[in-house]
């Protein structure tokens, strides 16, 4: 029986010094700052950033259509890494009026808000504006693709500042 333990203790050694490692050193050089980024940086918790960012959303009658965080999948596998999460946002009848501009375009809705903690345990609100995520299809979507992204960054600033502040 001991043997069986030994085995089991060092096979589960092995896999776990296999599996990558997220340093705080590489999170601490990592950069947020884009053209085209919006950022904004806080001294709200990762928890408490994403709650206020839910509430802004449904506050300016947008809609949480997606999200996906690799810290929660991290700790479902018994790792732990800073806080991670993407929040895709889009309503129905901006869908239809980007579709009506530009059909390629669709590939880019939902826009995404990204919230992450850094190494201080404060979170981070990013996101690329409407107007830089919809900038590769004005050429086929026109003035009605651009009007679109035009109110839609007006919107997300307003969500960003709402949920920050």
């Amino acid at each position: 029986m001991k043997r069986i333990l030994v085995a089991a203790i060092l096979g589960a050694s092995v896999i776990v010094s296999s599996l990558p490692v997220f340093t705080s050193e590489a999170y601490a050089k990592s950069s947020l700052a884009r053209e085209g980024w919006v950022t904004h940086k806080t001294k709200m918790t990762f928890k408490e950033m994403n709650g206020r960012l839910n509430a802004a959303i449904k506050a300016n009658g947008m809609r949480r259509v997606t999200g996906a965080s690799a810290s929660a999948g991290a700790k479902n596998r018994g790792l732990t890494i800073p806080g991670n999460r993407i929040v895709g946002v889009y309503r129905n009848d901006f869908a239809v009026r980007m579709l009506e501009a530009s059909l390629a375009a669709g590939i880019e809705a939902p826009i995404r808000f990204y919230v992450t903690e850094g190494t201080d345990k404060n979170a981070t609100l990013s996101y690329k504006t409407p107007t830089t995520v919809f900038a590769p299809y004005f050429e086929d979507g026109g003035d009605a693709l651009k009007s679109l992204a035009k109110e839609l960054d007006e919107l997300f600033a307003k969500i960003a500042e709402e949920a920050v502040k």
